[in-house]
């Protein structure tokens, strides 16, 4: 793919799996990437937040971004993650994941130590300049606590040729990509985040792609088409069945293993199992989730 190339559409964030005693799983890696395969998905994203990144070694990540580069082929985008908490440990993972086979990489801003504004905008100018691929701004103030507002995005997208999009997930998302929107060339990719939550008024204010997790990807897969053929009220009516669903998978601490469980229980992959800080579920979230899974139509079979 072009290094100002912008993949959109459906792009979930993989789960990283792993076994019940916490190694790196690639076997159910690899069946998990072919799930997404047939569910019909635009692009693969790995050590994204639903991914664990926080969790892996730097071994472990070169070692996913493989295996999901075999297993996907050359031609379906992939997008990894890139979460340094300063500008050369960023720069160190850009690279790093660019050699290993992504196509862009989804930035987010260092959060330990908050940089004040025109910092946030010289770190993302940094990077893309240091970097093969491509970069999106990964806007999620809720976990990082920096805050990227649109007319910082639309001097990045005017002045770093390297940086072709952002991924919004700052409440609420629909107003933010709306601003953002207005504020950057139509060239420049508007992408939705927050575990889809809001997919359809995203897409409504000008969202191209959305980037949730990845259990659900077959039925997210129909919303999108029925949109996209003008379908409203059906798109609007999966949607609503798959919100619960959703909801749960951003529960905060246990958001990790409600996908993991939904994939274990699809058949996707072998364990539930996750590293900490993440939690396993509790008794209340795993009943919830019984019942969800009770009255949504997710099958068990992976798709061919």
């Amino acid at each position: 793919m072009p290094r100002n190339a912008t993949p959109t559409g459906l792009i979930p964030i993989l789960a990283t799996p792993f076994t019940d005693d916490g190694r790196l799983d690639l076997p159910s890696l690899r069946s998990l990437v072919a799930f997404q395969l047939g569910c019909g998905v635009d692009g693969l994203a790995v050590f994204g937040m639903a991914s664990e990144g926080f969790a892996l070694t730097a071994d472990e990540r070169a070692a996913i971004l493989c295996e999901v580069r075999d297993v996907a082929g050359p031609e379906l985008p992939v997008v990894a993650g890139v979460n340094g908490t300063s500008t050369v440990l960023a720069v160190e993972q850009a690279r790093q994941a660019a050699a290993g086979g992504a196509d862009q990489l989804m930035v987010l801003p260092p959060f330990l130590a908050k940089p004040n504004r025109q910092q946030t905008i010289d770190f993302y100018a940094e990077v893309a300049a240091c970097s093969e691929a491509s970069v999106m701004i990964q806007d999620a103030p809720g976990a990082t606590g920096v805050a990227i507002d649109p007319a910082a995005v639309a001097t990045l997208a005017a002045q770093a040729p390297g940086i072709t999009s952002v991924k919004v997930e700052a409440p609420p998302t629909p107003l933010k990509v709306a601003a953002v929107t207005a504020a950057v060339p139509d060239s420049f990719a508007v992408l939705g985040g927050q575990n889809a939550v809001a997919l359809i008024e995203e897409y409504d204010n000008g969202a191209v792609g959305t980037m949730p997790a990845c259990e659900f990807a077959d039925l997210l897969r129909g919303v999108l088409d029925d949109l996209a053929a003008g379908r409203r009220a059906q798109a609007r009516e999966a949607f609503a069945r798959l919100l619960p669903l959703i909801q749960i998978g951003m529960r905060p601490g246990q958001a990790w293993a409600v996908h993991k469980e939904v994939l274990r229980r699809r058949g996707v992959i072998a364990s539930g199992a996750v590293r900490l800080p993440a939690q396993e579920l509790d008794p209340l979230t795993a009943k919830a989730l019984d019942e969800i899974l009770t009255e949504l139509p997710l099958g068990a079979k992976v798709p061919a």
